[in-house]
């Protein structure tokens, strides 16, 4: 059950944890990957930057305006990485602060009432979605994504680790999703 309040305390922290978890830590850390064409730590960042600025709010801004008239426009997923060619993760990481800041003070801003959880729009592939449903995934997807980076930086260890690998689940887990 969406709880608008409880989901903006969530996406207000991600941020922050990130910051925490990442500020200073050397390449070899954020610039590894799981493998063939998998994220690195900085794509992931990338990534979100990119759905702060082209997703979350303009969907939400489509629903309340559009409702279901007029379908949302596909999001690129690995688009981030156009802008963030060059830029050292600490830029990526204030950008992405910034961003979210601007984005929940936008969203309380709209001051949205229960009735306005359940007005739909158009997804392009799903068809149907509520924006208490986009709201919820704004912040399951910022739990994806964190997921992701610990698995990413676990994976550098993957070796390391010897015989202790079959107690640590994060180094056995896949991937996060599936593509859309």
């Amino acid at each position: 059950m969406q709880d608008l309040h409880q989901t903006q305390a969530l996406l207000l922290r991600t941020p922050a944890a990130l910051d925490t978890l990442l500020r200073g830590l050397p390449e070899s850390w954020t610039h590894s990957n799981e493998g063939n064409s998998t994220w690195t730590v900085f794509d992931v960042i990338a990534h979100l930057i990119h759905c702060e600025r082209t997703d979350w709010m303009t969907r939400v801004r489509s629903i309340l305006e559009h409702g279901e008239t007029l379908p949302f426009a596909p999001l690129d997923r690995a688009a981030g990485s156009q802008f963030s060619q060059g830029k050292p993760l600490p830029q990526l990481l204030d950008d992405f602060a910034r961003l979210r800041s601007e984005n929940l003070e936008a969203l309380r801003n709209l001051d949205l009432q229960p009735q306005d959880l359940a007005r739909r729009g158009l997804h392009p592939a799903f068809g149907p979605v509520t924006l208490s449903q986009l709201l919820s995934t704004w912040a399951a997807h910022d739990l994806t994504h964190l997921h992701q980076i610990s698995r990413i930086m676990a994976h550098q260890y993957r070796e390391a680790v010897g015989p202790w690998i079959r107690y640590l689940g994060v180094l056995h887990c896949d991937g996060h999703s599936t593509p859309a």
